[in-house]
């Protein structure tokens, strides 16, 4: 089932998958006006009823409708330990994120940042999450589908493996990269732990992978030594971004992104910079530095 988002992807797909005592819906969609209707529209033409709900991982665009599917079916929604935390902490108040703070340590301008923070206000208002989520880990299993973490993208992100096929949230993306930043309360590596992740589908050499964006990957073991060199080639752009002297995430992201990004690509540039940014330094290709509040990085 392909979901509508008002963002530039435009689209995010959600799964249901047969099983004998019902069927199991991956990833909900945004909680947007309407979203509730397009789903029981969907749900009245199954042959069955839904067993259960599984959550990916907790961006929006995943998790967002998962009281309405709740309410609609009357099913339990499962979802990572680690990622419900994130969920929780991301989502579960009312109070702004502090991405503002963030972002601006990061060298955003502060009317920038600004309009950031009013943006995930607004997201968070589309975003009914389940705060009494049934929790499962790496090993588990949903109705004969293992589970399988695939870090990076979202730091609890877990996906779904069976007979040759793994149902793969953000974590496999064609022809794009899903995006992997570094955001308040994250890991602190996510491109290493994207890294590890990717071998990881390697050797697992899964046959199919469906996605949460875009078309099915059918040789997902070469799209993962794509996406490891992709990144890999990233590295080489950011260490040549900081060679001339101190540089920001935000001044980065503009050498690597462009600077006629929409606000919202903006967000994702400069949190993608700083996960480039810091596997340099865990690599001792760069180093970072503090002054008067603002972060900033050299090449070493």
């Amino acid at each position: 089932m392909t979901l509508p988002l008002p963002f530039r992807l435009g689209h995010v797909h959600s799964y249901l998958l047969p099983g004998a005592d019902g069927w199991t819906v991956v990833d909900t969609g945004l909680g947007l006006p309407g979203a509730r209707e397009r789903w029981a529209d969907e749900l009245r033409s199954l042959d069955g009823p839904v067993g259960r709900i599984f959550v990916t991982h907790y961006h929006p665009d995943h998790v967002g409708a998962s009281t309405d599917l709740i309410e609609l079916t009357g099913a339990p929604l499962y979802q990572g330990t680690r990622d419900h935390e994130q969920c929780v902490l991301t989502w579960g108040t009312d109070r702004s994120h502090p991405v503002e703070d963030w972002f601006t340590r990061h060298g955003m301008p502060p009317t920038l940042a600004a309009r950031l923070g009013a943006e995930t206000a607004l997201i968070r208002s589309a975003v009914h999450f389940a705060a009494d989520a049934i929790l499962v880990d790496e090993g588990d299993e949903i109705d004969g589908w293992e589970l399988v973490a695939a870090p990076g993208h979202a730091d609890g992100q877990l996906t779904l493996l069976r007979d040759g096929v793994l149902i793969g949230g953000d974590h496999l993306l064609a022809p794009i990269s899903p995006a992997i930043g570094l955001w308040p309360a994250s890991n602190a590596d996510p491109l290493g732990d994207y890294f590890d992740a990717l071998a990881r589908t390697i050797d697992i050499a899964p046959r199919l992978v469906l996605p949460g964006h875009h078309d099915p990957i059918e040789d997902p073991s070469a799209r993962a030594r794509e996406l490891i060199s992709h990144h890999r080639e990233r590295l080489d752009a950011t260490v040549r971004a900081v060679s001339a002297g101190p540089r920001t995430a935000h001044d980065v992201s503009g050498a690597l992104f462009g600077d006629r990004l929409s606000d919202s690509d903006q967000r994702f540039a400069v949190t993608e910079a700083l996960s480039h940014l810091e596997r340099l330094v865990i690599e001792d290709r760069a180093a970072s530095h503090e002054q008067s509040g603002i972060v900033t990085y050299t090449a070493a």
